[in-house]
């Protein structure tokens, strides 16, 4: 079981799908992500500082259940695994978890994927967040 709440799950997936479309990081390498590609890219833009200081808010449980499900979207676990997946999470952590969540490519799908996996509608958890 998620030791996380569906409602920030939406949370960190909206704001990151947010700041992959401003600084064009998620789904384009850095060799294809020219100047013309960045919709937003400004020092004054918060997004990311709040994103990560989001995560980092966040307790050990609940930033284990966001890696986990992370990995059952990137298929690193299936969703049978989701008990070991977090603890293995909790035993290997030894970064920041915003440090590594963020410099995941592709974060928010694969946390919608993971969602899927475990059997949410990604849609409803996304709708009842906004």
């Amino acid at each position: 079981m998620l030791e996380i709440s569906t409602n920030k799950i939406a949370r960190v997936i909206i704001r990151a799908r947010e700041l992959g479309a401003k600084v064009g990081r998620w789904d384009r390498s850095s060799d294809e992500a020219g100047s013309e590609t960045i919709l937003e890219n400004r020092p004054s833009d918060g997004t990311e500082a709040e994103l990560r200081s989001y995560i980092s808010d966040m307790n050990r449980d609940e930033q284990a259940s966001l890696v986990a499900l992370m990995w059952i979207g990137r298929e690193t676990f299936d969703a049978a695994e989701l008990a070991e997946a977090i603890k293995t999470a909790k035993q290997e952590a030894i970064s920041p978890t915003e440090t590594y969540l963020l410099g995941i490519p592709l974060l928010p799908d694969y946390l919608e994927d993971g969602l899927d996996a475990l059997g949410y509608s990604v849609e409803e958890v996304e709708n009842d967040f906004l």
